[in-house]
């Protein structure tokens, strides 16, 4: 497990976020982890993507709750 710098889009709006060593590496447990950061109240659970889903599925959900632009440590962008 490993710590990352995150850049992304909030509805338009740049942000950074630097990921604590817990999280599982790569994109979709990073994704996940910002979903639930922006979302992660109860009453929004039913538009969370699952665990099982891929990386295209989360950033795909990610995009209509209003992320975009992922890149992590410079190297993976979406």
């Amino acid at each position: 497990m490993t710590a990352a710098t995150v850049r992304y889009r909030f509805n338009g709006e740049p942000r950074t976020w630097t990921s604590p060593t817990q999280i599982e590496p790569g994109l979709h447990g990073i994704v996940m982890h910002l979903l639930q950061l922006h979302f992660g109240d109860g009453e929004n659970s039913l538009v969370m993507p699952t665990a099982e889903d891929t990386d295209d599925q989360v950033l795909e959900q990610a995009a209509r709750m209003g992320l975009t632009d992922i890149q992590v440590d410079g190297g993976s962008a979406r």
